[in-house]
């Protein structure tokens, strides 16, 4: 069980696998000590219940991807990952491409009512009626060679992937659930969402200031942070630490002394290139144009009493999605409830397509008083009011 090494080997590999109708990928790889991820192993495997799977080493001297990324690009192979954002971010940064068409078995649980989030080991117990050996799961996969048992473990997150595939494929057809899937891998597989623009970074950061100033400098010092960890390839922490960002967000120190009182730096930190870059970066954000400076984000202010719509439209939605099968996490989100309440109009993904037929009309009803809750044999059921 040798993985694949050589380019003329995984050109072979794709050329075959391009002939399915669908292929299940999986990823083995580290990014305890970096920025971007390292791609330690490709697992691949073909609908053909004697296929075993195979194995690329990306890390092997010589070896060129270009046919791995054309076989993701082929719009005639479905390409099939469990929990897929983050394999599909890898593909992303090393060709520059986003993996299509995809089919996220994750996601496809979540339509088919396992729950949010639902593990690959699961899935695997419930619908291919397996079990995996845990042993493998926190192995380091950037080490080499690679041993057989290291190499099964991982094959096996491809070979029983197809089961599953195929299982739920079966269900959504049936059950007329497909195109809601296929929303969900198009909002997947949208490229702005793998974009890292680093003059956003700022974004992630849980601010503890409204004030346009401090925000200035936390965008700046967020843009500079975050342009250092890609260009040396280390976490962002690794750089300077949330919360030390912050604080200079706050202090806005102007000199190398200033800098060295902050909490978390090290001792001369302000006459570092850093430190220095650090303080260049304040003074060009308050330099810049007060109305360049970042909005504060508006608050919204929802009607005094509408606590208890939100609380009763949170039990309609776990009615719905029960009742469904669905997780409540695909339909409505906690923002999108109160939004509801607010507004009929709410411009929210519950109240649009396939979520406002199976929960944002009730939701309608529900504040007019067409529609009510109650107990019925220690269970809540809809009850239909007079308009």
């Amino acid at each position: 069980m040798e993985p694949i090494t050589t380019t003329e080997e995984l050109r072979s590999l794709c050329e075959r696998l391009r002939k399915f109708e669908y292929v299940t990928v999986d990823t083995e790889f580290m990014r305890d000590s970096t920025y971007w991820p390292q791609l330690c192993l490709v697992q691949l495997a073909s609908p053909e219940p004697s296929d075993n799977g195979a194995a690329v080493d990306p890390l092997a001297e010589g070896i060129d991807l270009t046919p791995l990324f054309e076989l993701m690009q082929d719009e005639a192979v479905v390409k099939v990952f469990h929990a897929a954002r983050q394999d599909i971010e890898i593909f992303v940064h090393l060709s520059g491409k986003v993996p299509h068409p995809v089919f996220d078995t994750q996601v496809a649980a979540m339509v088919l009512g396992y729950g949010d989030q639902v593990g690959y080991e699961t899935l695997v117990n419930k619908v291919a009626r397996k079990s995996i050996d845990k042993s493998m799961r926190f192995t380091d996969w950037s080490r080499r060679p690679l041993s057989t048992k290291q190499i099964s473990y991982a094959l096996s997150d491809v070979t029983h992937l197809r089961v599953i595939y195929e299982a739920f494929h079966e269900r959504l057809e049936a059950n007329g659930r497909a195109v809601w899937l296929f929303e969900e891998m198009e909002r997947l597989t949208d490229p702005s969402i793998y974009s890292i623009d680093p003059a956003e970074a700022w974004k992630r950061l849980k601010t503890r200031s409204n004030s346009p100033k401090f925000l200035a400098v936390a965008r700046a010092l967020g843009e500079w942070r975050e342009t250092e960890a890609q260009r040396k390839n280390l976490p962002r922490n690794r750089v300077l630490r949330d919360d030390t960002l912050l604080d200079i967000a706050a202090r806005q120190p102007m000199t190398d002394k200033d800098l060295d009182k902050t909490r978390g730096v090290g001792r001369n930190f302000g006459t570092s290139k850093p430190g220095q870059a650090i303080i260049e970066a304040i003074k060009a954000a308050l330099d810049s144009p007060q109305d360049q400076w970042p909005k504060p984000k508006e608050r919204i202010e929802l009607p005094a009493g509408i606590g208890p719509t939100v609380e009763l439209l949170k039990v309609l939605l776990k009615l719905c999605a029960e009742e469904k099968g669905v997780a409540q996490r695909l339909v409505a989100s906690s923002d999108d409830l109160q939004n509801i309440a607010a507004d009929d109009n709410a411009d929210v993904p519950a109240m649009r397509g396939w979520r406002r037929e199976l929960f944002g009309q009730y939701a309608l009803r529900l504040k007019h008083g067409q529609l009510g809750l109650k107990l019925k044999d220690g269970e809540v059921v809809f009850v239909e009011l007079d308009k």
